[in-house]
């Protein structure tokens, strides 16, 4: 006897075998099989491929003769070829119920299938004949690569970003490693492919464009059975998980249930930059509904079909899914929070920050990648971040998360309590310049930010009255920054710092062509989403990217070869020096104020080595003792994505 995803074989019969029997008179012998069992706990999330077992043709007839659960049949097949249709869901009508029952096996044509060992080509002489690959395969063996070098031809002869993405799709679910392998190799390339702005896109045409799920949906008709649910999951030792509700994705909206592209995308992102194995990666996306009624029109929808819910049905749901998730993975399970409306991303983070290890991407990590940013620009303007005055266009979760953090850091730097250091920073909402005389009709996040200042109802009146030296835009709102706006910033600063960040490419406040022209090739610029090299007056400005890849990947690999329990806003300061520090001279001549993606993993390992050295300095680090050379240990933790040999 053996186990079999966790079923048994016993007296040589398939444990599994739907209960419907056709009636017939004739008996037939069940072929031989080739199974294997995957692992010792029969799990096969564990992936630990043992040995491989055959039963043979007598021993199957010698059982089917015996055995009481024999399957009678008619002598002429109902399946065309002469296959028999051993375990009678071809015959089965309808109505009928079969049981949908695998295994799986270490070799043949289900290897071919399988994404986590598939190899292609790539498969040796050896391997082929050791797990019956033998014509199931072209002659012809290929290296990784060049699978990687055709891949990228292939991709290339696509003329439509999304084709892109969904060739980049469906080979993740066909050949992780290959997947992987092109991603690092081709990060500049590809990073737009799969994440902002493309996955954009993708999110508002997820219904359309679904094939298999590459996560866990949990909705409403869920709640009570959340445990469950997770459980459902085939990998049992998860690190990481991106959850979103789906109710601010980017800054195209409420798109509901079709979020979930974020999750899959912010978690290759994780593996490919950070090094986490794609195994310990859970993609979550919690759907209470959705308020866009296109959606709720649409006929390819696949979420629920109701508004959203609000209130205690919403908390209840979400403190479900938080408990189960410590329940079954423990406390030092990274849980990111992803594109949540600034109603919910402020409280839950609020709420579970201190009884979970969680992280907000759009209010912390974007945070700290701007911060590095302003650090990495200062070489460039002079002074310190005390000396700067600083504008924000958006006061919701990514601007406000960001003016903390520079609160924060100049705070850190002078001494200075952070009431003093936040006087520095404006914000200017919907409604105009954030300012006292609002107070009481401000959100709770907004508050720390109303200053002494009259009221003013626009950008371009708030930029000539406060004449900040940064400004900075996360709105979500499109082409803000006039040409009126970019020229007032150069006619009072000698370099003007503009940050267009909201994503996708269509929503930035200004392209780089209109930021470099307006100002004359003064300011020193960068977006959330990538733009081409600009030329002006015979000199080409590149575009910098402040992506917040450059930091979470880095900060959970740090949270995880630590074994943090909690994140804390001085992880986030030492990411964002971290990350300053690896922008070189070569860099800045440039007018670029981050590093080249070419270098992430490294630039990752490095992070990841700070944020662990500040846990372990906390007294929030659980894995012990500390390695010695933290930057080589990060390292050395990382998923690699090339092929394995295999026995």
């Amino acid at each position: 006897m053996f186990a079999v995803n966790g079923s048994t074989f016993l007296n040589n019969s398939l444990s599994g075998v739907p209960r419907f029997f056709p009636r017939s008179t004739q008996r037939v012998a069940a072929p031989p099989v080739v199974v294997a069992a995957v692992s010792s706990n029969g799990r096969p999330g564990d992936r630990n491929v043992s040995v491989l077992v055959e039963n043979t043709s007598k021993e199957m007839v010698e059982s089917a003769t015996s055995s009481p659960s024999v399957i009678d049949k008619e002598a002429k097949s109902t399946v065309g070829g002469g296959v028999e249709d051993v375990y009678g869901e071809d015959s089965a009508t309808e109505d009928m119920h079969i049981t949908p029952w695998t295994v799986t096996v270490a070799s043949g044509y289900p290897l071919l299938r399988d994404p986590h060992y598939n190899k292609g080509l790539a498969f040796t002489e050896k391997e082929r004949d050791a797990h019956f690959l033998r014509g199931l395969l072209p002659p012809g063996i290929v290296s990784q690569e060049i699978q990687v070098k055709k891949m990228m031809r292939n991709m290339r002869q696509y003329q439509v970003p999304l084709q892109r993405y969904m060739a980049m799709m469906d080979l993740q679910v066909r050949n992780e490693r290959l997947f992987y392998k092109l991603l690092i190799d081709n990060v500049e390339e590809l990073l737009p492919v799969v994440y902002t702005p493309t996955v954009g896109e993708a999110c508002q045409k997820y219904g359309s464009i679904f094939r298999q799920p590459q996560g866990l949906f949990i909705s409403l008709k869920e709640k009570g059975r959340i445990l469950e649910v997770l459980k459902n999951w085939p990998e049992k030792k998860i690190q990481v998980i991106v959850v979103t509700d789906g109710e601010r994705i980017l800054g195209l909206g409420d798109l509901g249930c079709q979020g979930m592209g974020i999750p899959v995308g912010k978690l290759s992102l994780y593996s490919a930059l950070g090094g986490i194995r794609p195994s310990a990666c859970l993609p979550v996306t919690i759907d209470v509904g959705t308020n866009n009624e296109k959606l709720l029109e649409d006929e390819f929808y696949i979420g629920l079909r109701r508004r959203r819910a609000t209130g205690q049905e919403y908390s209840e749901l979400l403190h479900e899914f938080m408990s189960a998730v410590k329940q079954n993975y423990g406390e030092k399970v990274l849980i990111q929070f992803e594109d949540f409306a600034n109603h919910n991303a402020f409280d839950l983070l609020a709420k579970y920050g201190t009884s979970h290890l969680v992280f907000n991407d759009d209010i912390q990590g974007t945070a700290s990648v701007v911060l590095a940013g302003l650090i990495a620009a200062l070489k460039l303007v002079g002074g310190t971040l005390a000396d700067h005055r600083f504008l924000f266009l958006g006061a919701g979760e990514a601007g406000t998360g960001i003016a903390e953090l520079i609160a924060l850091e100049i705070s850190k730097q002078t001494g200075a309590p952070l009431e003093e250091t936040r006087k520095k920073i404006w914000l200017v909402d919907s409604k105009g310049l954030i300012v006292r005389s609002r107070m009481e009709s401000l959100q709770h996040f907004k508050r720390p930010w109303a200053h002494e200042h009259g009221p003013i109802n626009n950008l371009a009146d708030a930029v000539k009255s406060i004449k900040p030296t940064v400004l900075i835009g996360s709105s979500g709102a499109g082409r803000t920054f006039t040409k009126e706006i970019v020229e007032s910033m150069s006619s009072f600063n000698e370099k003007p710092v503009i940050l267009a960040l909201s994503n996708p490419t269509s929503q930035s406040e200004c392209t780089a062509e209109e930021a470099y022209k307006w100002s004359e090739g003064k300011c020193i610029f960068a977006s959330g989403s990538p733009f081409a090299p600009v030329e002006h007056n015979g000199k080409v400005y590149p575009s910098g990217q402040a992506n917040n890849a450059y930091i979470f990947p880095g900060f959970g690999l740090g949270l995880i070869i630590s074994g943090a329990i909690r994140v804390h806003d001085d992880m986030l300061l030492v990411a964002s020096e971290a990350l300053a520090e690896q922008v070189s001279q070569e860099n800045l001549e440039k007018g670029l104020i981050y590093p080249p993606f070419s270098n992430i993993r490294k630039i990752s390992a490095q992070i990841a080595a700070r944020v662990a050295e500040k846990a372990y300095k906390l007294g929030l680090a659980t894995r012990l003792p500390q390695p010695e050379n933290l930057v080589r240990y990060a390292e050395s933790c990382m998923y690699s994505p090339n092929y394995r040999t295999y026995r």
